[in-house]
This record gives C-alpha cells, sequence and structure tokens, in this order.
C-alpha cells in the first residue's frame, strides 16, 4: 500500500514523495499520465498530484487518467494539481493578474488541513495561474493577499488543493500539512526500518523460494544492506566481490571482514590485472566506463559459472537509480553506469531488486536495523567504476597509486575533524594537468588534485560543502607533503545543476 504522487513536471516531486516518508508513510512517484492500472498496481491509499511547469490553459497542459476522478480516493493537489481538481469538477482557472514566485503570507487558513495551525504564515508560491471560479460545493480554505484561493478542498469528495508547496522547507508548518491530510485520509504510517526490513526479507523469500541468488557485492551500502536482507530471509546465495583494482586504500580488507562476519556467503575475485589492461590507452570517460562494465559482466559470468547455477540475480538498485537511469517514463537519462539497465539479458537472470524504491538515508536506516557496522553503512557513496572515473584520462598504475593516496588523505582528514558526516559525498580528482610549483630549492611540475565535496539528500541535487578554509588550507599541505606527485590542490565549488557529483 502507498500514496502515489503523481508527477506533472514539478521540481519539487521528488520532496513530496520524501515528506510523506519521513511522516512513515511509503510513496511511490509515478508519471502523472500513468494508465489507472499502473496507479492500481501500488495499492494506492491516497493520491496527490504535483506542480507543473504548465498551465491548463495550454490545451496540451499534461492531464492524468480520467478514470482517477470515479476512484473515491483522497487526494491532495498541489498548485498545478490543484488547478487539475478545479476545471474537472467545474470551476475556472485562469492567468493570475499577480504571479506569486516564492515566499507569500498566508492571512487566513481553516478546516482539516490547518487544525493546529494558527495564522499568518509563510507559505512558498510557484504559479502564474489562479483559481477565479471555485466549483460548486467546494469551500475556500485559505488566502493570501494575492490569491484569493490559496487553499480549497470538497470533504463529500474526499479533496483537498493548496496553491502553495508544503513540501518546500520554505512553508511554514508545510510538514503539518501533509500530515494532516493523511491522519484525515485514514492512510497507513507504518513505514520504518523495521518494518521495511521484515517486508523486504519476506518479499524476497517469497519470490525466490528455494531457488539461489547471486549478487554482485561492491562494498557500498547498497549492496551490503541487499546481502544481508537475503540473510536474515534465509536465502541461498553467493556474493561475489569483484576487486576491479580501482578501490579505495584497504576497502577490499574491510568488505570481507565485515559481510563474512555478518552471514553473508562472500566470493573474492582479484581481477585487477584484467581491468587494468581493459582501461589501457582509453582516455574518453564513456569508454572507460563501457570497458568496466564490460570487463565486469564477464569475469562476473566466469565466477557465476564456477559457483554452480542460479536463477537470479539481486541488485542494489536505488529509486534514485531507476529516475537517473530514465528508469520512469519522462525521465532524462543522466548516468550511463547504474545497474538499471546496463545487464545484457543473455546473463540469464531473473531480477531481484527489493530496495528500488528506497532512497540512500533509508537504506542507511535500514542497515542499522540489520546490523551493518557504520563504517559501511555511514560511508559516502562510491561510483561503481571506482577511481578510474575519479582519473581524468588514462588510468594508469602510476596515476591509480596516486588518485588512492590522495583520497585516502581527504578522507581521513574528514574524518579526524569530525567532518565526514557533514558531506553527503567527498572525493579527489586527479587532472591531466601539470602546474609549475616549488619543493626546497627546486623547480617542479606536479599533478593538479580537486577535492570535491558536496551535501545531498539523495545525489539527486547536491550543493557543495562549506568546508572551513582553515580545514582545507591544512588538508592541501597534507596532500602535497604525503603525495610528492602533487603540486596543486584546488577545491570545486559547483553544484548539482548543472554539474554531477563526480566529474566523469
Amino acid at each position: 500500500m502507498a500514496v502515489v504522487v503523481l508527477d506533472f513536471g514539478s521540481q519539487y516531486t521528488q520532496l513530496i514523495a520524501r515528506r510523506l516518508r519521513e511522516l512513515r508513510t511509503f510513496s511511490v512517484i509515478l508519471p502523472g499520465s500513468s494508465p489507472w492500472e499502473h496507479v492500481l498496481a501500488h495499492k494506492p491509499q491516497a493520491l496527490v498530484l504535483s506542480g507543473s511547469p504548465a498551465s491548463l490553459t495550454d490545451p496540451h497542459a499534461p492531464r492524468p487518467d480520467l478514470r482517477l476522478w470515479s476512484s473515491h480516493l483522497p487526494i491532495l493537489g498541489i498548485c498545478y494539481g490543484m488547478h487539475l481538481l478545479v476545471q474537472v469538477h467545474g470551476g475556472e482557472v485562469v492567468p493570475a493578474w499577480v504571479r506569486e514566485y516564492g515566499r507569500a503570507q498566508l492571512t487566513y487558513a481553516q478546516g482539516p488541513l490547518f487544525s493546529g495551525v494558527s495564522t499568518p504564515f509563510t507559505v512558498w508560491m510557484s504559479h502564474g495561474d489562479t483559481v477565479r471560479q471555485v466549483p460548486p460545493g467546494w469551500k475556500v480554505e485559505a488566502s493570501t493577499s494575492d490569491c484569493p484561493v490559496a487553499a480549497l478542498s470538497s470533504p463529500d469528495r474526499r479533496m483537498f488543493g493548496v496553491q502553495f508547496h508544503p513540501e518546500v522547507a520554505h512553508t511554514e508548518h508545510g510538514q503539518a500539512i501533509l500530515e494532516r491530510f493523511l491522519d484525515w485520509a485514514g492512510v497507513d504510517r507504518s513505514w520504518t526500518p523495521e518494518n521495511i526490513a521484515h517486508e523486504l526479507a519476506r518479499e524476497v523469500r517469497d519470490r525466490v523460494g528455494r531457488d539461489r541468488v547471486i549478487l554482485a557485492a561492491s562494498g557500498g551500502v547498497d549492496s551490503s544492506v541487499l546481502a544481508l536482507l537475503l540473510v536474515q530471509g534465509g536465502v541461498e546465495h553467493r556474493a561475489v566481490f569483484v576487486d576491479h583494482g580501482l578501490l579505495r586504500l584497504g576497502e577490499r580488507e574491510e568488505v570481507e571482514q565485515a559481510l563474512r562476519g555478518l552471514g553473508v556467503q562472500l566470493h573474492v575475485v582479484d581481477a585487477s590485472a584484467r581491468f587494468l589492461t581493459a582501461l589501457k590507452g582509453l582516455v574518453d570517460p564513456e569508454a572507460k566506463r563501457g570497458a568496466i562494465g564490460a570487463t565486469f559482466i564477464n569475469v562476473f559470468r566466469e565466477q557465476a559459472a564456477r559457483l554452480g547455477h542460479f536463477r537470479f540475480l539481486a541488485q542494489g538498485t536505488l529509486y534514485p537509480d531507476v529516475i537517473e537511469s530514465a528508469g520512469s517514463q519522462g525521465a532524462a537519462k543522466i548516468k550511463s553506469h547504474h545497474n538499471v539497465g546496463g545487464l545484457p539479458a543473455e546473463l540469464g537472470f531473473e531480477l531481484v531488486e527489493p530496495l528500488r524504491w528506497l532512497f540512500k538515508d533509508e537504506v542507511r536506516a535500514l542497515g542499522r536495523v540489520l546490523g551493518l557496522p557504520d563504517s559501511i553503512c555511514l560511508r559516502h557513496p562510491f561510483p561503481g567504476p571506482g577511481l578510474a572515473v575519479r582519473i581524468l584520462g588514462e588510468v594508469t598504475p602510476e596515476v591509480l597509486d596516486i588518485a588512492r593516496r590522495v583520497d585516502h588523505e581527504f578522507i581521513h582528514a574528514l574524518r579526524e575533524h569530525g567532518l565526514y558526516s557533514e558531506v553527503w559525498q567527498a572525493l579527489a580528482v586527479v587532472t591531466p594537468l601539470r602546474s609549475v610549483g616549488v619543493a626546497g630549492d627546486e623547480r617542479k611540475y606536479g599533478y593538479v588534485v580537486a577535492l570535491r565535496a558536496v551535501t545531498s539528500q539523495d545525489g539527486m541535487t547536491a550543493d557543495w560543502a562549506r568546508l572551513p578554509h582553515d580545514f582545507l588550507d591544512g588538508v592541501a599541505a597534507r596532500i602535497t607533503r604525503r603525495v610528492p606527485e602533487v603540486g596543486r590542490v584546488v577545491y570545486d565549488i559547483t553544484s548539482k545543476p548543472p554539474a554531477t557529483i563526480e566529474w566523469e
């Protein structure tokens, strides 16, 4: 059972889903034009209609399946979603005389959504249309000085609409308003890590039965949590950890110790020489990714054959992976290295992806429940191609060694200063540039290294971390002193978008 969020192109849609999950309610995002059968497949308890950059004054504006309106499910329409509610029930939506963008003061509010909340309070607006005529029988429940209909309802039809965005942090009491809707709609509020662990382990066990499962263990939190779910579900499995030689310093040993200690049937393969051979002479980022992916598939296929017959392949695919890899209708393909759609059909496995509806922070919470050590559970995301995408240009043993040592110094400095948990992801990039410098009394040319640290909730968007200047000064000195091949250290202050978190 879920609250289904129908997305009509709003930049805030993922925030809606996250806010609902913070209220212990499972939510799933579907394209706004999804066939009603796709919506029903998620056993919806309520629906949320998102905002949109579109206008209902445009005849080609997106609209949901008409069967939605006769479903009798509780509905909350946000901004454009409210306009849909108004138009389909006989009201009128027109271009606003005064468009509202940014903060506004809600000067009047009443009704179930605003119970216990006193006005005035700040809300976040982003609209160019407004409601001129309320549908027959509907009640106006909130307004601003420039927006007479900032919220309305039809309790008999179990529908609410708000012109503002309660999911945005700038809206005061926004989370309380969403909670009032869930309570009024009678939505289940049992989305907790403990319940998730139990339910997902049961789902995997029911799906797999007595067949065997193989999975690729990367050492990251996603595949590690997936391995523990198989253990908890009593599923016969083998976790194959392929050491491609592109790992961080000491990472292989740490992963082996942690997973084997928790009952994971781990099989380790050292294929580092094979991967370096495949990468030789490659400079283009996508060529490097392609070589790593193809080599991994070949190694994985060989190891699976040696370990016996497996019907299922388990993957630690997450919800942002699905979205960014165009796993949902209308999504843009941003990354080519995610699991989604990346494995050839001829591998012959049936996929098991129990984490595909979870965000990263939810997987971390699940890992803690399953007993995963914090050293892995709280580890920053690390790309599948490893340090290869943190070396701009050809991956050689020499540059790989530099990248590994620089990464080690940066990450350990963050830990020593209590900053590691303050950022979502931190990384070091070795560029092909050489910069003039002075070592002692000698002139030399050393590598230029870029440090990057970002803050984020799920990696879909990110801001550069405002690390203290004294820390950056110290870590630059530390790197140039302990990794003498490096002559200059710079810090990346680009957010996502327009940049991605990784450089390649």
